[in-house]
């Protein structure tokens, strides 16, 4: 992960593996409830990574070392976030809920920008973000008409941006707090303690599960597993690299929404494309495309100077 390129790389991996979220929770949710699905999937994926981080003695001194880093990534990542994220899926229309989840490259670039003073919203980074947002308005109503006409859909609305706000705190927490500390430790503690706080949490709230549940959902709830282990763990890697810029590196969750209906047409019985969502996808591609060739060229007429 020592270039540019493969910075590029590595984020358009961890996008990808994302990309598969949003079908994996609705298949979940069929057989399983909010809080004890996710609570079981985050500590998998915590577990899972444990192997392959440090000996037992050193991955408790790295967590007591970090412990005010580990406690906000945990508490902003994994418990607001997806609180607010499961909870406001549930109140708005599927459409709606896309485009909102897809502003997360906007309230990023904002909230950094806040926080941060290296990060900057610049004229190229506010055009890719507009455009990027108005391809994933144009995914969502080629796949299903907008409608939001209740109280409960408005808050749920507000659910998914505070979600988004979460999330976008958490980014450059992690990239400003945690210089030094091993990723796979942080996103391992993170994701393990913040599930087994959310499954403890059900049991009141939702009780266990009566029912048994098929083979399809054991399935599901581990591939989601993984998919989290991997993809924070490779974006808390990122994060911490010199020189990256969190609301630049968000800027490629714009593609999450453009592999998740190339995901529906292959998977979902029904799902065709329609002119507006490839048109979408069109506008997305070529906006992170300009984006990163005229960064790739500012940076390289500062370095001649």
């Amino acid at each position: 992960m020592s270039s540019k390129r493969n910075t590029v790389i590595w984020a358009i991996i961890a996008c990808l593996l994302w990309s598969t979220a949003y079908a994996g929770i609705k298949l979940g949710l069929q057989y399983d409830t909010p809080f004890h699905f996710a609570g079981s999937r985050f500590i998998i994926s915590g577990l899972m990574i444990l192997p392959f981080t440090v000996r037992p003695s050193e991955y408790l001194r790295v967590i007591k070392d970090n412990w005010k880093v580990t406690l906000w990534v945990m508490g902003l990542q994994t418990l607001v976030n997806y609180s607010l994220f499961y909870a406001g899926l549930n109140l708005v229309p599927g459409a709606l809920g896309a485009v909102i989840v897809g502003s997360q490259p906007l309230v990023t670039a904002v909230v950094a920008a806040m926080m941060h003073k290296e990060e900057k919203l610049t004229k190229h980074k506010i055009i890719t973000i507009v455009f990027g947002i108005s391809g994933v308005i144009l995914i969502s109503a080629g796949r299903q008409a907008f409608r939001l006409g209740t109280a409960v859909e408005f808050i749920g609305v507000l659910m998914i941006l505070g979600a988004n706000i979460a999330t976008a705190t958490s980014n450059v927490v992690v990239s400003l707090k945690s210089k030094g500390m091993n990723p796979l430790v942080l996103s391992s503690a993170s994701l393990g303690l913040g599930g087994l706080i959310l499954y403890l949490v059900s049991i009141p709230l939702e009780g266990l599960p009566a029912n048994p549940r098929p083979p399809v959902y054991w399935i599901d709830l581990a591939w989601l597993s993984f998919m989290s282990a991997a993809a924070f763990s490779i974006w808390f890697k990122l994060l911490q690299r010199p020189g990256v810029r969190v609301s630049e590196l968000n800027l490629f969750k714009f593609i999450i929404p453009v592999i998740g209906a190339i995901l529906s047409w292959i998977l979902v019985p029904g799902e065709k494309p329609e002119w507006l969502t490839i048109t979408g996808m069109i506008i997305i591609s070529g906006s992170l495309i300009m984006f990163y060739l005229i960064t790739r060229e500012t940076k390289t007429d500062t370095k001649a100077r």
